[in-house]
């Protein structure tokens, strides 16, 4: 005869969530039943459901909140790569540009770029959030733990909003005026990052998958992490800076042939490759936003999509890897570092979008055509007298464009449904209607007008003035003696600081 079932301490949903949480029955029996003979279960006491809503918040909070750190650190990458890619008269410049763009961009996202990009849910429009402007209305002054985790959440998405501010920077090193960068900073903070995550990751957004009243073409466009909310708008920001200011002197000869300028420091570069590996770690499985959910089902989505995330991001930083290490040896006829480091950026830029959504062989081959993608691209700006010292416009925005389309094409009909609990899947597959297919081929469209738009009227007004670039003498001599006191590294025999970098007291 069978073994009567142990008797439970707790109600059914709540026997679930603990079961889901321990991942094993009799453990999450055995929690109930200490918690009734502690006391837990008496009329005075709060139930058991109120404290596992505590606890999953806290979780939920932690695990995001750890995601943006990682994502932050990315910011140490994008210096370390930017630093060893141009030559060393100038990286002061580009490190204390890395640096402003944390502090500017955080500013601009407390005060507008919040509210435009999400603001008050009951507010707002398909176009433009409204609300929350210096996080107001979050929380009542007698209760300031209101708002929950929606602090944690601040944090990420400010995060992205600084990394694509970071972008532009590699695009237009070495002959940008601060002035300029300072204003391009404050642009894409405030207002075209903002607005573009609206349209894309907010409920009411036009583009937004997430969108469950009207959304386009009754699919939305799917970009998980930010294939074009992030990339797109920082790299093609950078094009129209390449584009305005022109390249730099002597980049190309009196027939228009590129003339090499190599980069200072290697070791600098493969540094800043891999804390950005590192650090997409946090950007693309962290973009679940949350790691437990109400239900049993809806946590092992959670779980399931984070996890995925991490793999068909490696997965597809690796297939790039393979195919510019071949490419730059069929080229060149040498096995190139550089070229290696860019294969895997562009790995990690072209799976941004359907990381939670492609199947790992799909991330493979994602990664080994964006390389291949780039490749030209960068061949093509060089004909086109376009100089970009990072490839950040080729890496970020034509890469990640490219991202947003492989996605409404290879996107996995039972990773959609746990991921965006929406029907629409990639062309690729049979019965699919196409539709997600043509909501990111509109969405790459107006992201890249809207961008293109806003950016270059800045920069064109700025051209106007006289204030875009630096002058010949200024980039000759270099930015950090020119414009920041001095150099990066100590140019004296001795140990001291030389006429390097001083002390700041």
């Amino acid at each position: 005869m069978a073994e009567d079932a142990p008797p439970s301490f707790c109600s059914p949903s709540e026997l679930a969530a603990l079961t889901t949480l321990f991942k094993n029955s009799a453990t999450a029996a055995s929690f109930c039943e200490r918690l009734a003979i502690n006391g837990a279960f008496g009329e005075e006491d709060a139930s058991l459901s109120s404290r596992l809503d505590g606890l999953t918040e806290g979780v939920n909070t932690f695990f995001l909140t750890s995601a943006g750190a990682l994502v932050f650190v990315m910011h140490a990458g994008f210096a370390m790569l930017c630093a060893g890619a141009i030559r060393s008269k100038n990286t002061m410049n580009i490190l204390l540009q890395t640096v402003l763009d944390a502090a500017v961009s955080a500013i601009c996202f407390y005060l507008v770029g919040w509210g435009i990009a999400y603001g008050d849910i009951n507010k707002g429009n398909g176009f433009i959030g409204n609300g929350a402007f210096a996080l107001s209305g979050w929380y009542d002054n007698t209760n300031p733990s209101g708002s929950k985790g929606r602090w944690a959440e601040w944090f990420f998405q400010w995060a992205f909003a600084a990394t694509a501010a970071t972008i532009p920077a590699g695009a237009v090193a070495e002959r940008f005026n601060f002035n300029a960068y300072l204003a391009y900073t404050l642009l894409i903070s405030a207002w075209v990052y903002p607005v573009v995550v609206h349209w894309v990751w907010a409920p009411k957004g036009w583009l937004s998958a997430f969108n469950t009243v009207n959304p386009l073409f009754g699919s939305g466009m799917m970009d998980f992490a930010g294939c074009a909310v992030v990339h797109m708008v920082g790299g093609l920001t950078g094009l129209m800076g390449c584009i305005m200011v022109g390249p730099r002197l002597g980049r190309f000869d009196s027939n228009g042939a590129p003339v090499d300028m190599p980069g200072h420091s290697a070791t600098l570069v493969v540094l800043g490759t891999v804390l950005l590996w590192f650090g997409w770690y946090g950007f693309n499985p962290g973009s679940t936003l949350n790691i437990i959910a109400a239900t049993k089902a809806g946590s092992e989505n959670l779980f399931l999509t984070s996890g995925r995330a991490a793999v068909t991001t490696t997965l597809s930083g690796a297939g790039a890897v393979i195919v510019a290490l071949i490419s730059s040896l069929w080229r060149t006829g040498a096995w190139d570092l550089l070229a290696v480091c860019n294969g895997a950026l562009v790995g990690f830029v072209s799976i941004t979008a359907g990381a939670a959504v492609l199947e790992p062989w799909a991330a493979i081959l994602a990664g080994a055509v964006g390389a291949i993608i780039f490749d030209v691209t960068c061949w093509l700006w060089l004909k086109m007298r376009i100089d970009d010292p990072l490839s950040a416009s080729p890496m970020h925005g034509v890469c990640g464009a490219w991202g947003v389309i492989v996605t409404g094409l290879l996107a996995a009909p039972h990773y959609v449904s746990q991921a965006y609990l929406n029907g629409h899947y990639g062309a690729f597959y049979p019965g699919s209607s196409g539709l997600l297919l043509a909501a990111q081929v509109v969405g790459v469209l107006v992201i890249t007008l809207w961008t293109c738009a806003w950016s270059g009227a800045l920069f064109y007004i700025l051209k106007m003035f006289n204030k875009l670039r630096i002058s010949p003498e200024e980039e000759q001599a270099g930015l950090d003696v020119s414009k920041h006191g001095g150099s990066a590294y100590n140019t004296t025999t001795d140990h001291g600081m030389g006429k390097g970098v001083k002390p700041g007291y």
